[in-house]
């Protein structure tokens, strides 16, 4: 007779083999990279995007002064194979939404946005203060 091994959780076992499966694959959601470098005359925010067109971006600034980029982008692949009249579809969908907080010193109305080589780039200029030198005669009394 051959000896029998028994184990007190048969419960986790049967819901991994039901959800961890081929079928359903885990759900891997990941942010963009984000780079935010500073300059003299700019703040320049880079946002990794590949495969991402001008048209799947919206970058806009809220009532509140924030900066929002907002990233969303859906695919369709269909496949139909002609002699068993079977349809496929594949989805693919990504969404992504970044606030960003301004300092002070951004100029908001020349802010820009352009997206090259999977990057967008978000310009963000600085409020150039003139320093007036302030030179006066003072009365003395």
């Amino acid at each position: 007779m051959m000896p029998m091994m028994r184990s007190n959780n048969w419960i986790p076992t049967v819901f991994n083999d039901l959800f961890y499966n081929d079928f359903m694959p885990k759900a891997n959601a990941t942010a963009p990279a984000i780079n935010v470098k500073e300059s003299d005359k700019a703040y320049t925010v880079e946002v990794a995007a590949p495969g991402m067109k001008k048209e799947d971006f919206n970058v806009h600034i809220n009532d509140e002064g924030n900066l929002i980029i907002k990233m969303e982008q859906k695919q369709e692949h269909k496949e139909e194979d002609k002699n068993t009249r079977y349809l496929r579809r594949e989805f693919s969908y990504s969404k992504y939404e970044q606030t960003l907080i301004l300092p002070d010193d951004v100029k908001k109305d020349a802010i820009s946005a352009k997206v090259e080589h999977g990057v967008l780039t978000v310009e963000l200029p600085k409020v150039v203060e003139e320093k007036v030198k302030v030179s006066r005669q003072i009365e003395i009394g």
